[in-house]
């Protein structure tokens, strides 16, 4: 079985094109499942009952998300055995996940969103790139993860637009607004400073990437969840404010003024039209909540 996992994995990996920490977390939860059965067990022996088995032996030791993940994980090895390796059976027809509550994400208001995008100060020693970083997430509304892979020659600033490679090695292009582009102009200046200075000590700083840390090299996902959380306090947001926040303030703000819901599921890189759903919730409470101020009818006698 461990071959056919190495398989399953390798056809993720290049086939798929999933990033290396999607693939591991597969393979723990598929090596998790394999330590459940009996020694010797082989692929055509597995049936409905050892996938029980495995999700009773989860619970007390798992939430439902992370126990609907790990369900995640082998009904995609399972239809990977029947389409690439001829397996007759999927053992897990039939069986459900636990119910998950749908969360709705948190968000700023925009008044909140231009407070943080101009909390960088001339104190700051990154002022030009974390502006630019900030003016970026909240106008593109890319994840941390496609921010920090940016390289120089992802952005066209004469059509205004970013290439954007997401999850699923997927490609698309996102529309930048002139502010954020402003800002990343700002930052350029700074970043060939910081490159001539770093050549100037006889060191090789980072060529491709967009934007460097203070030694030359790819910024990576948690500096910026932490400037971006201390610009978050510096700026009097009371909640916690991470890259993922700025993400979904996009999106809410798109449909607050009136974008189709498609049309933000292309910006954001969705595949599928019920994760961008999600923010329908959001603008609801919104109108719900001007239809309150607005209507004559809706206020109390």
């Amino acid at each position: 079985m461990k071959e056919l996992i190495k398989d399953f994995l390798s056809w993720l990996t290049h086939e798929k094109g999933y990033s290396p920490h999607t693939v591991a977390g597969y393979q723990h939860d598929l090596l998790e499942f394999m330590a459940s059965l009996a020694e010797g067990t082989t692929v055509a022996a597995i049936d409905a009952s050892a996938i029980r088995r495995f999700v009773v032996s989860l619970h007390g030791k798992n939430n439902a998300a992370t126990v609907a993940r790990k369900l995640s994980a082998l009904r995609s090895f399972f239809r990977f055995l029947q389409r690439q390796k001829g397996v007759a059976t999927d053992p897990l027809v039939g069986i459900s996940g636990p119910k998950i509550a749908q969360l709705i994400p948190v968000f700023l208001t925009v008044d909140e969103a231009f407070r943080i995008i101009e909390a960088p100060n001339e104190k700051d020693s990154f002022m030009a790139r974390d502006r630019a970083i900030l003016e970026l997430l909240y106008s593109t509304g890319m994840r941390v993860a496609e921010l920090v892979s940016r390289n120089l020659d992802d952005l066209d600033f004469e059509a205004e637009m970013l290439k954007v490679r997401g999850k699923g090695n997927k490609e698309r292009l996102a529309p930048v607004g002139r502010p954020a582009l402003e800002a990343v102009r700002a930052w350029l200046v700074h970043r060939r400073q910081l490159m001539e200075e770093r050549a100037g000590r006889g060191l090789m700083p980072e060529k491709e990437a967009l934007f460097l840390n203070g030694r030359g090299g790819r910024l990576t996902t948690r500096s910026v969840e932490r400037s971006v959380r201390a610009y978050g306090e510096r700026a009097g947001i009371p909640q916690t404010v991470t890259p993922h926040a700025l993400r979904h303030s996009f999106a809410t703000h798109l449909l607050e003024m009136g974008a189709d819901l498609r049309s933000v599921q292309e910006l954001l890189g969705h595949a599928s039209l019920s994760t961008t759903q999600r923010y329908t919730h959001l603008t609801l409470d919104h109108l719900a909540e001007v239809y309150d101020k607005a209507h004559p009818f809706a206020k109390k006698v």
